[in-house]
């Protein structure tokens, strides 16, 4: 079970990648269709142009099914960490980090929903808020994920996975914050067709950002291996405990029944017989005795 959750980013990466290329790909085969919601001297389509046309059931479906399957892999990361399959948090503040990374995530996956709904065709000035928050939340979820993981690094430095993902979500934050800057800059100036450029860009880095949480879930896939390899090895354990008892058995058999056999036999039956032997012919010639063998001496 554990590791299937190391797939729940995957799937959630790869439903928002499938988003962006069928939009560009819809958007391109139309002959790069100027929408109504563009400007006069815009050529380049935002994401939310191509979004509140034919394809906004497509941008909403998408969207949603990516930041609640993003937001259950907080939410399992949280629960696979409180269970010690990935490293433990050490003190109530990392807790606290990751409380708030989930809420400021769930406040982004809400920005995402809402603004693929209120489309910038209808509700201009709604849609921009939505966006404002589903890019301030994210960037907001990633910045208290460092912090934990960085703490986290502290305490565990031979878990290199750690740092790699705080690396990785370190320069995620980086980037957006300066590619959200600049779209807003554009935005403002109304140079439109760079400012749709730089939110294709940020979407297309968003993407790899849901897919860095692969990382963050490979100790649990190891920990599903290793708890497998140990499955394996107490079944082992029990075989040859089995065995053991079998191998017990018969050395019981050997050491106890056929002993007791030859023992029962040899009295029975050789020393009886001469004991009866002897007695036989007690009123006549004794017969010689059997010459025993002296037992090896138990020193060499």
């Amino acid at each position: 079970m554990w590791g299937l959750t190391t797939f729940v980013p995957i799937f959630s990466a790869f439903v928002w990648l499938a988003m962006l290329i069928s939009m560009l790909a819809v958007w391109s085969y139309e002959g790069y269709e100027q929408y109504a919601s563009m400007n006069q001297n815009q050529t380049i389509a935002y994401i939310s142009d191509v979004g509140a046309d034919r394809l906004k059931p497509l941008f909403i479906t998408m969207s949603a099914v990516t930041v609640v399957s993003l937001d259950v892999s907080f939410i399992l990361e949280r629960w696979l960490r409180h269970r010690g399959v990935l490293t433990p948090n050490t003190s109530i503040w990392q807790k606290v980090y990751s409380g708030i990374s989930i809420v400021a995530a769930i406040a982004g996956a809400a920005g995402l929903i809402l603004l693929s709904i209120f489309d910038t065709l209808r509700h201009n000035r709604l849609h921009n808020i939505f966006l404002a928050v589903f890019i301030i939340g994210y960037i907001v979820s990633a910045i208290f994920i460092c912090w934990e993981y960085q703490r986290l690094g502290i305490h565990f430095r031979e878990h290199s996975v750690l740092r790699w993902s705080f690396w990785i979500k370190l320069a995620f934050i980086l980037i957006e914050a300066a590619l959200a800057v600049a779209f807003g800059v554009c935005s403002r100036t109304r140079r439109y067709n760079v400012a749709a450029v730089l939110e294709w860009v940020i979407a297309f880095v968003f993407f790899f950002y849901v897919l860095s949480f692969f990382i963050d879930f490979m100790p649990a896939f190891r920990s599903k291996h290793h708890h497998s390899a140990e499955t394996e090895m107490d079944v082992a354990r029990a075989g040859f405990a089995t065995h053991g008892d079998g191998a017990a058995d018969g050395e019981r058999y050997y050491r106890g029944a056929r002993a007791n056999e030859y023992a029962n036999g040899n009295e029975n039956g050789a020393v009886d017989g001469y004991t009866n032997g002897t007695n036989g012919y007690a009123n006549g010639a004794k017969p010689a005795k059997p010459i025993v063998p002296v037992a090896p001496s138990r020193n060499f």
